[in-house]
């Protein structure tokens, strides 16, 4: 089978369906509650107003944000990346950990660095002197904020609140603008008025993703003196695909980009999921040519909803919709299916916080022991946190354990769950981490396997009735795919790419690879040249993990259908992860649908087993918990048993952080080699690995990384001069294909051998050309030596002159580090992707040097 193996036992007598509670209309919010996602998946928001004048019209407002745009919440987002080593935070609050507990999503209060995370301003007198300096109102002091003033500072916090929950920073450029140099200078004045038209361009188009939103548009609100600034915002955020994406029949129409160069690039995209879909999307939308190469016979790659029929007499009319695959959308604000979603029309229902557990005989699981060995958990996980903490203080180049290891070895120092019921209980607990990593606690890494939690999407969990595969359809539509071609090679140089299939070959200038991380780490897809050594030790790093499902359509709904989850615990720690949670799909699907979820190493074991034998354990299971109610339990019309582990075009579900990985290997697997193999897809997306959602992004990402690389080229074209490297592939007589590569100029190394500052791990090149304190330097910071002994891993960044200083200050590099992300904005990349700012400061370096 390639998704799932199909049992049909026959069925038993007919009863009556529960009535099903419609779908919660989208833009319904009732907080952050539970959810779980099976992917295949003292600072303040607005500019200083001690340097900048808002470029904001006196009066005019921003839009009806805070109405029109997705829900809200106080604890959207942060952009601020994770240190290193996360301090540990007080203990968790009980009414916060009901909450949160059910979720998907990793996120426990207690492992968030908080010395990471913005503010936003809570005093409203702060926001009123902010907004009469940014409009040019006077203030004497002891004068009260005048009703325009006020309203407009409280405008700025809310379009800051949005482009927070979209993916920016509140009070500083992303990585991606200070790459695309969308402004010729970082910091100052000029900076903070940017980032005010930015958030408010976002909020305008989140406030009606059904119509594009026009750089004329946002000047009627901006003064007429910052349109240079309106149109590189509009321009960026168009490009990256934060504003104008998406399948609303008013962006559809919108006209093609002119192509970087004539004749338009070509494209080729290895894999038809939601990352190469949404790339093809925005890359015809800039002026290129795209072909997608699929394996299968269809589109979505691990977002599959399979249409479930009864084949019995008694039940004609029984459907339902079933994902397979990536299930839930994890967050709604900011969440760009979301916004498609809204553009196609799609109502959205909110997954349900109450999920009953029952124990092994059926009983329910007491309340105070649920809650006592709920907050017990929570603890286990600070003094986990803490721990890291300590290491990262006392070791040097820090040393990464077991999160499971150390789980254990704490619960065991404090007793906790000595009891039987409440070891079972707090089995579940951990059958529900390793179900949100799509792997055993033995093999997550205690240092980072929450690095992304900071960055989490805020809002409701939502279902899409009728499934997934909805938006892949939409998606796919009136894009040129190659289905059923499985691809062997893909061979890049000077002159282009190759994609070689088992039937035939696709010629073009470049390549974006979507395919699983599973299938980078098989090695089925041969690259030639190599993928440079970091990258290939990157997908060795990370973990890619497997979570598999029964799916089961029932002739009528006996679980009580008002309840999305419930939970069940297990005698054997062992077996923990088999059959714990089941989601009912009743409201969603169409008709009785339940789904069984196994994860864990209990996820492996079952796709060692045939699907009748999986499909009559968990129908036990539920006998256990039903029967004892007085509750029949009846056969299946049809069932479903997924096998991602074994599918060749995935090897496993979703991707995390191994045993000595750390979120920088999702950046270096992003990477692009020589501007002409790119990669998409959960396991290259750093903030939003293992969801639908991060796929998405991350296509969207590499479209505009495209865009740029393509200007690159053309602008080496007119100026061949300006060429550094030239990748030669050649054919010997024995049909091997070899490559040569040429550095024409003095490398980076040589640079760095004697640089202008040097402290800890890091050492800085000053731009040669000025000494002006806010000019750009170019940063290089040595990660250390790496687990497979190849040395010295090298990560860069651009950083503001007058910075240096103070982080040469700093004692420890951690604590570099920390400062460096939260205090300067500075991120770390790798070299091919620090832009057009960094090319050109890099070019400068070079020729000082040569004379």
């Amino acid at each position: 089978m390639e998704e799932g193996s199909d049992v049909q036992p026959p069925p038993p007598p007919h009863a009556e369906a529960a009535e099903q509670p419609p779908p919660v209309p989208m833009d319904q919010d009732e907080g952050r509650e539970a959810a779980a996602e099976p992917m295949e998946d003292g600072e303040t928001a607005a500019a200083d107003a001690s340097e900048a004048a808002d470029p904001m019209e006196d009066g005019e407002t921003a839009g009806d944000s805070a109405a029109a745009a997705e829900p809200m919440e106080d604890d959207a987002p942060t952009s601020s990346p994770t240190p290193s080593a996360p301090s540990a935070t007080a203990a968790v609050d009980d009414s916060t950990i009901a909450r949160k507990r059910r979720r998907r999503k990793k996120q426990f209060p207690g492992m968030i660095p908080t010395a990471g995370v913005r503010v936003l301003r809570g005093s409203s007198s702060s926001s009123a002197h902010t907004a009469a300096h940014l409009t040019g109102v006077p203030r004497r002091r002891g004068r009260p904020p005048t009703s325009s003033s006020l309203r407009l500072a409280r405008e700025l916090d809310s379009e800051a609140l949005i482009a927070l929950a979209a993916g920016f920073p509140a009070d500083s450029l992303s990585e991606d603008e200070i790459v695309a140099a969308v402004l010729p200078r970082i910091g100052g004045a000029e900076q903070a008025n940017y980032l005010v038209v930015r958030n408010h361009i976002v909020a305008l188009w989140r406030s009606n993703p059904l119509s594009p939103v026009a750089p004329n548009a946002a000047l009627a609100s901006i003064r007429a003196e910052h349109a240079l600034l309106v149109a590189a915002a509009h321009s960026f955020l168009s490009e990256h695909a934060y504003i104008n994406f998406g399948l609303a029949p008013a962006v559809l129409s919108l006209p093609p980009r002119s192509p970087p160069s004539f004749p338009p690039p070509s494209v080729l995209i290895i894999g038809a999921g939601l990352a190469g879909l949404g790339a093809a999307r925005h890359l015809i939308a800039l002026g290129f040519k795209v072909a997608i190469i699929e394996g299968r016979l269809r589109p979505g790659g691990r977002v599959f909803t399979k249409t479930m029929r009864s084949s019995a007499a008694e039940y004609p009319d029984t459907v339902a919709a079933a994902d397979l695959g990536g299930s839930v959308l994890t967050g709604i604000n900011g969440n760009p299916l979301g916004v498609i979603a809204r553009q196609l029309g799609f109502p959205l229902h909110k997954v349900r916080d109450k999920c009953p557990l029952y124990l092994p005989d059926g009983r329910p699981v007491d309340p105070d022991m649920d809650a006592r060995v709920e907050a017990a958990f929570n603890q286990l996980l600070d003094k986990v946190c803490q721990l890291r903490q300590v290491i990262a203080d006392g070791v040097p180049h820090g040393v990464d354990l077991s999160l499971g290891m150390a789980l254990e070895a704490f619960r065991a120092a404090h007793g906790v769950a000595a009891e039987h019921e409440e070891r079972m209980l707090l089995d579940w607990h951990l059958a529900n981490l390793e179900y949100a990593n799509a792997a055993p606690l033995a093999d997550l890494s205690m240092a980072f396997w929450d690095q992304d939690d900071p960055y989490e999407m805020g809002g409701d969990h939502c279902f899409i009735p009728g499934g997934n595969s909805q938006f892949v359809r939409a998606l796919a539509d009136g894009i040129p795919i190659f289905y059923g071609q499985n691809v062997r090679r893909v061979q890049y140089g000077r002159d282009g790419v190759m994609v070689h299939t088992d039937k035939q070959s696709f010629r073009g200038d470049m390549v974006l690879c979507t395919v699983p991380l599973g299938v980078l780490k098989k090695g089925d897809i041969k690259f030639v040249p190599e993928l440079p050594a970091q990258k290939k030790e990157a997908i060795q790093r990370l973990g890619f993990g497997l979570l598999n499902k029964v799916v089961m359509l029932f002739p009528y709904d006996f679980w009580d259908g008002r309840i999305d989850t419930f939970g069940h615990l297990t005698e054997d720690s062992c077996q923990r992860g088999e059959f714990f949670l089941f989601y009912s799909y009743s409201s969603v699907s169409g008709g009785p649908l339940l789904i069984a979820l196994v994860a864990g190493e209990s996820a492996v074991k079952f796709e060692e087993a045939s699907p009748m034998e999986n499909v009559e354990k968990v129908l036990e299971t539920l006998r256990k918990i039903f029967s004892p109610k007085g509750i029949e339990i009846p056969n299946p019309l049809q069932a479903i048993c997924t096998r991602w582990g074994t599918d060749r075009f995935t090897y496993g579900s979703y991707s995390y952080v191994a045993i000595g990985a750390s979120g920088d290997d999702y950046d270096i697997l992003a990477e692009s080699v020589h501007d002409r193999v790119f990669f998409a897809g959960e396991a290259t997306n750093r903030r939003y690995p293992a969801t639908m959602h991060g796929a998405l992004l991350s296509g969207y990402r590499e479209a505009a990384n495209i865009l740029r690389a393509a200007r690159r080229r053309a602008k080496k074209v007119d100026s061949p001069e300006k060429m550094d490297i030239n990748i030669e592939v050649k054919v010997d007589v024995n049909g091997e294909v070899k490559d040569n590569v040429k550095d024409s100029n003095i490398g980076l190394d040589d640079l760095f051998r004697s640089p202008d500052d040097a402290f800890g791990g890091f050492s800085v090149l000053h731009d040669p050309s000025t000494s002006e304190p806010d000019s750009i330097s170019l940063l290089r910071v040595g990660i250390g030596a790496r687990k497979l002994g190849s040395g010295s891993l090298f990560l860069y960044g651009l950083i503001m002159r007058k910075n240096v200083p103070v982080l040469a200050a700093i004692e420890g590099d951690e604590q570099r580090l920390s400062t460096m992300y939260r205090d300067f904005g500075t991120k770390l990349v790798g070299l091919d992707s620090l832009g057009d700012a960094g090319e050109s400061l890099i070019s400068r370096i070079k020729a000082a040097y040569r004379k």
